[in-house]
């Protein structure tokens, strides 16, 4: 019923998006030629210079770009009356305008502005006093923008209806008459046991995790703690979401430089879950008796098959031709993960006790017994921070600055154009090579960046494997305090405020001025700190309401979360076919884009719900 509702709803999302904003508002009033036609987050700018000044050029520059110099948006000639000169704007963020005169440097005036999408504006240049030469410049709205997003209200309104719709469907099922019908008509042991299942009691235990060839499940043979299922599958289906485009919306893609958007999200949520269940997998396949050896096969296994299955099929750089050693790309998300994993999970083997369960060491310390065990893992991740501070401020970079952690191009005043990403892209280009990592990075637009610059490089694994090694510790709370829910919650509590205030004080409290700024490309140590502290607060939240009080069953994300690999492998591979992607009537709309890019992440969850219903679970 839940795939059938979903459909439904789906294709009435469709039929109300493809509604909105279909026509693009042309250029009214005079224009200099036909106007050039606008994209998606553009918007027309007219020049219109009056009484004639001689020699004016106007720059622009986005409120987005941190410490960016100028850059010439047109040449202003003399008005007869009509516009001097037409400019397509970017309508994203808040652009400042900067009009100067024929001597250089000779600021004649300056605004800033928010241009709305398809709008059409007048920049309108008066002279006031022609012996001071002073100069007025005002916007005129010749024609209004389209409200772009209007289509994510209309989502959000079909998306609650298809809530409010299941919730109905769930109190009916309460009714006894109506539960009995039910059953008669459908399998009844079937039926109450997937009921049942949606409301069973946590465990401790991550099952699938512990054999690591791929294969299919015919059933899954323990019970696991539903919270880290539904937040893994949170977590992809956002990433699902954002791969496929996000509509096209700025704030669904990956922030250009420092800061952080929707799509910087979920990769470290991912992984910080990834790291949950090593700790409970291992911990599981230890005390069922399976020996460190094996263990230790199962791990290395599975890690080269993440990075087999990053490098040969979800390979972005397929987009340059037929797939060859001359522009194979490297590094990228699945090979970080099998890293990630082949790291963490081997520390977190080597200094388990075989048979031993955490929640039974007697300590001196009771309060510190998920910490103090594992002093030589801390050690080793303490080691390896050192080592990526090390090479990020002391590492020599040709022609650039020591310790720069600048995005390059136009950026710092345009003074270190290749000097993306500093020491982490300085490594990646000397041992990978330009042509073996990513080419079109998001700093590329906004600064103009001419590198390639790779956001899952060598030197930013370092921190991916902290943020596995916090996942682990929120693993650890689980083990060591097994039942204990109070216990376990201010824990995860405790541990969300550390990483907040270690965060507040790398980047103090700002976007750019901080010691280490928030950066996902970089993967930046203060990234890191506050993505921890987000999700040590989810899994709280997610833990006391569905494995505590079950007031949730996890549903729609659990079923993505039984998943993951498939979902995430499926969705690069078919992303391009029908019906995960159409020939749009209109590329430049946002309505399109998202109902799109909605739908197919829908059909991931419907697909992932209709697997769970058959016990099919693909795992590494």
């Amino acid at each position: 019923m839940a795939a059938a509702v979903a459909a439904a709803v789906a294709v009435a999302l469709g039929a109300l998006l493809l509604a909105q904003g279909r026509t693009q508002p042309g250029g009214e009033g005079p224009t200099a030629g036909p106007p050039p036609p606008l994209k998606m987050d553009q918007a027309l700018l007219m020049v219109r210079n009056e009484p004639p000044v001689q020699g004016l050029r106007l720059l622009a520059r986005s409120a987005a770009c941190h410490r960016c110099s100028y850059q010439l948006l047109a040449d202003v000639p003399p008005s007869d009356g009509g516009p001097s000169a037409v400019a397509v704007v970017d309508t994203q963020h808040p652009l400042s305008l900067l009009l100067n005169g024929s001597q250089a440097g000779s600021e004649l005036c300056k605004i800033q502005y928010h241009f709305g999408e398809f709008g059409n504006y007048c920049l309108v240049v008066k002279t006031l006093n022609t012996s001071a030469k002073t100069i007025s410049c005002d916007i005129v709205v010749n024609k209004g923008p389209i409200n772009s997003y209007l289509p994510i209200l209309f989502a959000f309104l079909v998306y609650s209806g298809i809530l409010a719709i299941l919730i109905i469907c769930r109190l009916v099922m309460k009714i006894g008459p109506v539960r009995n019908w039910v059953y008669k008509k459908l399998n009844p042991r079937e039926t109450d046991r997937l009921i049942n299942s949606e409301l069973g009691s946590p465990s401790t235990t991550d099952s699938l995790s512990s054999n690591p060839s791929p294969r299919l499940w015919c059933a899954t043979s323990r019970q696991r703690l539903r919270s880290l299922d539904t937040f893994r599958g949170l977590s992809l289906i956002i990433m699902v979401f954002v791969n496929y485009g996000g509509g096209k919306y700025w704030f669904f893609k990956h922030e250009s430089w420092n800061g952080l958007t929707v799509a910087d999200l979920v990769f470290p949520w991912f992984v910080f879950i990834m790291g949950t269940s090593i700790a409970l997998s291992l911990n599981s396949m230890l005390r069922w008796g399976s020996s460190k050896q094996k263990v230790l096969g199962k791990i290395l296994w599975r890690s080269f098959l993440l990075i087999l299955l990053g490098v040969i099929v979800v390979n972005p750089n397929y987009c340059l031709g037929a797939l060859s050693w001359e522009n194979l790309r490297i590094p990228g998300v699945l090979q970080r993960l099998g890293l990630t994993y082949l790291v963490v999970a081997a520390l977190e083997l080597l200094f388990t006790r075989a048979g031993a369960d955490s929640g039974t060491l007697e300590m001196s310390c009771p309060a510190l017994q998920d910490i103090l065990p594992f002093w030589p893992q801390w050690i080793f991740i303490l080691v390896l921070e050192v080592i990526w501070l090390c090479l990020t401020f002391l590492l020599p970079v040709p022609g650039c600055p020591r310790g720069y952690l600048g995005p390059g191009g136009i950026g710092d005043f345009g003074n270190y154009p290749n000097c993306t990403g500093g020491a982490a892209g300085y490594i990646d280009r000397l041992v990978l090579g330009e042509k073996h990592i990513y080419q079109h990075p998001s700093c590329n637009v906004l600064y103009q960046t001419t590198v390639p610059y790779d956001p899952e490089g060598i030197l930013g694994t370092i921190n991916t494997i902290l943020m596995a090694f916090l996942g682990l510790q929120a693993g650890k709370i689980i083990l060591s305090y097994k039942d204990q829910h109070k216990q376990i919650m201010i824990r995860f509590f405790i541990w969300s405020i550390v990483m907040g205030i270690i965060s507040a004080a790398l980047t103090k409290c700002s976007k750019e001025e901080g010691f280490i700024p928030i950066n996902k490309n970089l993967w930046s140590t203060s990234y890191v700190t506050t993505m921890s502290c987000f999700a040590f607060i989810l899994l709280l939240l997610m833990y006391y309401l569905v494995d505590v009080k079950r007031l949730w069953s996890g549903a729609p994300f659990f079923y993505p979360g039984m998943n993951s690999i498939l979902v995430y492998i499926g969705h690069e591979v078919f992303e391009n076919y029908f019906p995960f992607k159409w020939r749009m009537q209109d590329s430049q709309s946002h309505a399109e884009h998202l109902t799109q890019n909605l739908t197919a992440t829908t059909l991931w969850v419907i697909i992932s719900y209709l697997l769970y219903r058959k016990k099919i679970f693909w795992k590494i």
